[in-house]
This record gives structure tokens, C-alpha cells and sequence, in this order.
């Protein structure tokens, strides 16, 4: 789940590798030590008189020159082999030795087999191919496992097995938390939950607290544990989710294969869900947790709706306060504490709330430090952020701003914001429209990114970037993109290298909010022309005869094995706009 993950685990891949060719090397070279050649007359002195090896006496001389000496190393030799030979199997497991982990909590969790397609954004209609990849998972009450979102993303098929178990059962993925990266899942075939125990959830640990990995990873094929201490707890970024929520920083190794496995206190609790760790060449041996509190949220908005609809936010940038002056610039008294609202997206719940230049004082009573946190635990503070995410969509919060100098209660309805290019793995089929020829789609993080490679930041169109980084004044807006041109009659002329990647702005006059409105305005047009204004520095015009673009459409779909003008899941949409 993310490219600094996999680096990471790459990395650390790398590096056991090495460290156990070296450790072979070590080991033959022991082995392989010569010994000092003796001379003749002191071959019958040649021997061991260690007691190293089961059934030798110490201080026996083995005689090299005599019959007798031959028949004693045979003898003693039979006897080594015939006790070394019953000890095979009682090796394996002593009665009389500590016993592992609860059989219980260990048969809990499971390995996850997943079959990937993403999407080909480039070319929307079609998808990437298809690859397998492994995770782990864990039972929770309910006929239930979890495990993380990026171990099922684009799935086609999900598979689990159990441990000891030979046999895998199909999965069905039920709910994806994709800011949370986490997933839910479920088992149809009951002869899979027989004898299987769920897991229990533990509080949030403490720092130095002992914590136990449990999980599939790299390097073998049974189940693997790992330890170490809680490091840290504080927000965290979530990188496949994009989003900034608590996370738990540990020191035990976490490896690929690890992803959605259980972390154990020292009880036996199940404190969270390993996810992702830093790059080696970065850090060494720091991984993350995902803790309960944000599990718990996951599964009980899952439980309300049979679905996840996302963790709220305000919808607000803030500067903090840290400067006296600015504080005493802005009114504020002597022990007042709090941070400045600099911008408040249009599209967010504290639009017409919360104005530019107001003074968050509390949220939801608890009072915001200067520089935005807010008590945590004894001896701890947090960004105050958490406090926002703790709630539910759609539920109320109350906020204490000094506006003018004068103290206010204002209440808000916590809810989500649109930004004009989202990430964009919340749909498994982009959007896409054909119009003659002319590829039309709506601009992702991820389109981004296929189109201009990982440092897409860099090498993207400078308008793109600047959407990607703009407020969205209206729920539905999107940024539409002419992805490319498609050669056929109606666009001769077009030169493709020319127009790729360029931001459509309007059709025949009429600007164009989103890539619904497009297919709207294209079905409905009835002048002589289609004049579609697009660009990148400057305004540039494509213009398409009306009349010829069916037929244009018709064929390029046929010629490149397009199955439709028009993506599926854009259809209704298309056809709610034109009844309204």
C-alpha cells in the first residue's frame, strides 16, 4: 500500500538477504578449518575427547592403526547415528518447554491471497494486468476479518487460509476504509470458522510497552512473530489513504506480508493493525500501527450503514498563534490560547461558520494550545485534528471563536470537503467520455501520476497543479482534461502531441463544471459546431462538425476496441441532469 511502503520493504528485503549469505559464510568458514596436519608417528593419537556428541566418553581415544580401532570407531559410530536418529521428532517439540503464544490468538489470524486490476487511467476504458499479492488478516466477532484496505485494492478475487490449514476459502470484501486502511471481510463457507476464535480488542498502549507482530511476511511461507515497543503515539500520515489520523509507532519489524496482521500487548489484546514502516535508507526499524480508537470508529459507522462513509473534517487552514504580538494583534488576552483561521474551503461545514481572521479557541470544550494541540494523555499532547476525526459524519460539534475581540459558541455539522482533483481510489472505473475522437476525463491524483510518472509534482501541466491545489467551489466539481486525440475524420487537423493533457474550460460558451456536464452539453448540442475551449497557457479552440461526430465516434470506438462512448457509471448521472 503505497510506494514508500513497498520501498521499505524492499529495502528491507535486501538487507536480510545479505545478512544471511553472510552469516553462511561465517558458518562455512568455521566448518571448513583445517586442521593441523599431525605427524606420522602420531596418527594413532588422532581423535576427539570432547563431549560434544551424545554417546562419546570423555577422555576416549579412538586408535586409527588396528583392526581393533576400526571395529571400535563402527561400533561407536552405529551408536551416535541410532541416538541422534530418535532425537529427530522429539526435537521438534519438548513437553517440557515454555509454551508459544495461545494457540488461540495465533489460529485467529490468517494469510490473506489477493488477485489485483487496477485501472489503466491513461486509457480509462481499459485495465492494467492483473497480479497476485499477500497479506495478512485476523478474525473479529461476527463471522468477520480485517485486514488492510491497499492488501484489496482492485481486487478480483480475495482468498484466506487459515493457519495449519491447507485449503483456501474464498473471501468477500464487505467494506474498504480507505483513509484508515482498513477493510472488512467475510468467510461464506462455514467449514472456515470452525474452531476459530475471535480476537479482543486492547486499549491504546502505553509508551515502552511491549507489543507482539503477528502476521505472514516475506521470507517464509508459516506464520512469523516479531516484538518490540510502542515508540511513539501521535497523528500520523496514512499514506495509501492520504490522510493525517492516530497512529502507534513501534519498533518491531514490519515487513511486506505483514499488512492487516493483529499486534498483541502483553495480555494477549489485540492493540492494532500493522500497515506501513518507514524506508530503510531513511529510519531504522520504525513501523506503524493502526491503533483501536480509529478501528473502532471504522467498525461502528460499519455497523450503522453497512458502509464507511469517511471521517469528517472542518474544512480549514490555520496559522497558529505562537507570537505574542500576533495574538495581541488579533485581541487576544493575556491567557487566551488558540490558532487563526487563515482560508475555509466553500464546499466544507464551516463555510458561512467559521470566517478568515476568527480565533479557534475550543473544540468541543477542550481548549487548542497556540500551536494547534490539545491534551492528550498524562504528559502528552496531540494535534487537534484527532479531536475532529473522533466524531461521525454528519454529527454536530460545538466551537469557541473570538471574533473582533469578542468571545462566540458556534455549532457545526461535521461532513466531508470536495477537492477539485481527489486521489482517486474511490472509483474502480474512471470516467471517461468520447467525443469524435477527442478523449475527454476527469483529472486524479492518480491519472497524475500515470500520465506524468512519480514525480508527476514535477513534471505535470503548471494549470493542472494549480486545480490540484485550489478550492472547490461546488460539491460536484471536477478538473476535465482532453486526455488525447484519437485519429479520424472529424479531428484531421488536430495534431495529438499538440493537444494532450490540456484543461477543458467550456463548449459552444458554456463552462463545464464537471464531465457530466460535458456529455450533457454534447448530447444536447444542435449548433452547426462543437467549439470546445481548452489550454494549458492560453485558450486554444477545438471545433468538431455536429453532424459528423456519431459516425466519428462509431468508428473510433470500433477501431480501438473502446466498448463504449461513454463510461458506465457516468450514464446515470448523465441521464439525472437532462431530466431535471
Amino acid at each position: 500500500g503505497g510506494v514508500m511502503v513497498q520501498a521499505a520493504v524492499q529495502a528491507k528485503s535486501g538487507r536480510a538477504s545479505r545478512n544471511m549469505r553472510r552469516g553462511a559464510c561465517s558458518g562455512c568458514a568455521i566448518g571448513m578449518k583445517k586442521r593441523r596436519r599431525q605427524p606420522p608417528n602420531e596418527g594413532a593419537r588422532v581423535g576427539c575427547t570432547s563431549n560434544a556428541f551424545p554417546g562419546r566418553k570423555e577422555g576416549v581415544s579412538i586408535v586409527g592403526g588396528s583392526k581393533a580401532g576400526r571395529v571400535e570407531r563402527e561400533k561407536k559410530s552405529t551408536e551416535d547415528w541410532e541416538l541422534w536418529a530418535e532425537q529427530i521428532n522429539n526435537l521438534v517439540e519438548n513437553l517440557d518447554q515454555r509454551s508459544e503464544m495461545s494457540s488461540d490468538l495465533l489460529d485467529a489470524v490468517v494469510k490473506v491471497y489477493c488477485l489485483h486490476s487496477e485501472p489503466n487511467f491513461s486509457l480509462p476504458w481499459q485495465r492494467a494486468r492483473q497480479y497476485s499479492s499477500f497479506s495478512t488478516g485476523f478474525v473479529i466477532e461476527g463471522r468477520k476479518l480485517l485486514t488492510n484496505a491497499h492488501s484489496v485494492a482492485y481486487h478480483t478475487q480475495v482468498k484466506v487460509k487459515k493457519r495449519g490449514d491447507d485449503i483456501k476459502y474464498t473471501a468477500k470484501v464487505l467494506s474498504v476504509c480507505r483513509e484508515g486502511d482498513m477493510a472488512l471481510l467475510t468467510v461464506e463457507d462455514d467449514a472456515f470458522w470452525e474452531d476459530l476464535a475471535p480476537l479482543n480488542f486492547g486499549t491504546l498502549p502505553k509508551l515502552q510497552d511491549d507489543v507482539i507482530v503477528v502476521g505472514y511476511p516475506i521470507g517464509g511461507d508459516t506464520i512469523s512473530v516479531t516484538s518490540g515497543v510502542v515508540s511513539r503515539i501521535e497523528v500520523t500520515s496514512y499514506v495509501h489513504g492520504s490522510r493525517e489520523l492516530l497512529g502507534i509507532q513501534i519498533d518491531a519489524a514490519i515487513n511486506s506480508g505483514n499488512s492487516g496482521g493483529p499486534v498483541f500487548d502483553r495480555t494477549g489484546l489485540c492493540v492494532g493493525i500493522a500497515f506501513q514502516s518507514f524506508e530503510a535508507d531513511a529510519a531504522e526499524n520504525i513501523g506503524w500501527i493502526i491503533p483501536t480508537p480509529v478501528v473502532a470508529h471504522f467498525l461502528a459507522e460499519y455497523a450503522k450503514q453497512q458502509s464507511f462513509p469517511g471521517f469528517p473534517v472542518m474544512g480549514v487552514y490555520f496559522q497558529r498563534m505562537e507570537s505574542p504580538a500576533l495574538r495581541r494583534a488579533n485581541l487576544m488576552s493575556e491567557g487566551q490560547k488558540g490558532i487563526m483561521i487563515r482560508a475555509v474551503e466553500p464546499t466544507s461545514c464551516s463555510h458561512g461558520v467559521l470566517l478568515p481572521g476568527d480565533v479557534l479557541l475550543a473544540f468541543e470544550g477542550t481548549e487548542i494550545a497556540c500551536d494547534g494541540t490539545v491534551p492528550f494523555r498524562r504528559g502528552e499532547r496531540i494535534a487537534f485534528g484527532h479531536l475532529v476525526s473522533q466524531k461521525f459524519m454528519g454529527e454536530e460539534a460545538r466551537l469557541t471563536v473570538l471574533r473582533e475581540g469578542t468571545v462566540r459558541e458556534v455549532a457545526v455539522t461535521l461532513g466531508s470537503v470536495t477537492t477539485p482533483v481527489p486521489l482517486g481510489m474511490d472509483v474502480d472505473e474512471p470516467p471517461y467520455l468520447v467525443v469524435g475522437g477527442l478523449v475527454f476525463t476527469a483529472v486524479t491524483v492518480l491519472y497524475l501520476r500515470s500520465e506524468f510518472g512519480e514525480d508527476f509534482e514535477r513534471n505535470s501541466p503548471v494549470k493542472l497543479l494549480d486545480a490540484m491545489y485550489s478550492k472547490a467551489e461546488h460539491k460536484d466539481q471536477q478538473v476535465v482534461v482532453l486526455s488525447q486525440i484519437l485519429a479520424s475524420e472529424a479531428t484531421t487537423g488536430y495534431e495529438p502531441d499538440a493537444f494532450a493533457n490540456l484543461r477543458v474550460y467550456s463548449l459552444n460558451g458554456k463552462p463545464v463544471r464537471n464531465l457530466a456536464d460535458l456529455a450533457v452539453l454534447v448530447e444536447q448540442c444542435e449548433e452547426e459546431y462543437m467549439q470546445f475551449e481548452v489550454g494549458e497557457n492560453f485558450k486554444e479552440l477545438i471545433v468538431l462538425e455536429t453532424k459528423r461526430v456519431p459516425e466519428a465516434t462509431a468508428n473510433v470506438t470500433k477501431q480501438f476496441s473502446i466498448p463504449s462512448a461513454i463510461s458506465p457509471a457516468l450514464v446515470p448521472l448523465v441521464q439525472e441532469k437532462m431530466n431535471k
